[in-house]
């Protein structure tokens, strides 16, 4: 997760091999990435948030496109997940709602038995019915214990639904990656004064801001006195405050 601009698209382009990193390796299934490997082009089924298909071309012709593409190509698969998602065979993508594209674009991503799911923004701009009926297909594909999905939003909401864990990157950095259950059990919201915030152990504020009752911080349980009421947090609250105190 991050804000427009932290990172996220580099970072699966880097993953997917379509630009160099300045510097480090990534590895994916435990193979290393590099420009133009298609090593792991089965393995593999990505979804980009915007989804570049030929415009002129029908889900049926894109279909038997694929079937030429993937080795593991399972056109049963492809056409269920067409009936699934109420998709036209022979309409022209070019009429396409962006919800219908994106869906096409995961109903590719599913049809040639990839292991790995790397998603950009999949439900960003799509209505909420839409949105829903995306994310219960991806949690359906990591009910086999051998799938996983990265994906990247900024969208909170989604994320809190479907992710066991969560990387926060802020302009260009990863502030932060941990267990999402963990972060809930972790972090919490403190209201308290000014003077009795700056006498805590500074390690344990994450994040501050002032309100009408004096001051609202993100704080590390762990390290506050059992004596102060620490509240619960979203995952929502805990970056936006992360994101604000590294603005500072």
């Amino acid at each position: 997760i991050g804000e427009n601009g932290a990172g996220k698209s580099t970072t699966i382009k880097s993953m997917l091999g379509m630009i160099r990193p300045d510097s480090g390796t990534i590895k994916l299934l435990g193979e290393e990435i590099s420009v133009n490997t298609s090593a792991l082009k089965n393995e593999i089924g990505s979804v980009p948030d915007e989804i570049g298909l030929p415009q002129n071309l029908t889900a049926a012709k894109i279909g038997r496109i694929m079937a030429g593409s993937f080795s593991n190509w399972n056109s049963s698969t492809f056409s269920d997940y067409i009936k699934k998602f109420d998709l036209p065979l022979n309409q022209k993508f070019s009429t396409f709602s962006k919800g219908m594209k994106m869906k096409l674009g995961i109903a590719i991503a599913l049809s040639h038995n990839a292991k790995l799911l790397i998603l950009d923004e999949p439900t960003s701009g799509l209505d909420p019915l839409v949105r829903d009926e995306i994310l219960d297909i991806l949690n359906d594909f990591t009910r086999d214990e051998t799938h996983s999905i990265l994906i990247s939003s900024h969208i909170v909401s989604d994320l809190e639904k479907i992710c066991d864990y969560i990387a926060f990157l802020h302009k260009g950095k990863l502030m932060l990656c941990e267990e999402k259950d963990r972060l809930l059990e972790q972090y919490g919201i403190l209201m308290t004064s000014e003077e009795d915030l700056n006498a805590l152990d500074p390690n344990a504020i994450k994040g501050r801001k002032r309100s009408k009752y004096g001051v609202e911080a993100i704080v590390d349980k762990e390290l506050i006195p059992q004596n102060f009421e620490v509240q619960k947090i979203t995952i929502e609250e805990l970056f936006v405050f992360m994101a604000k105190e590294n603005d500072i």
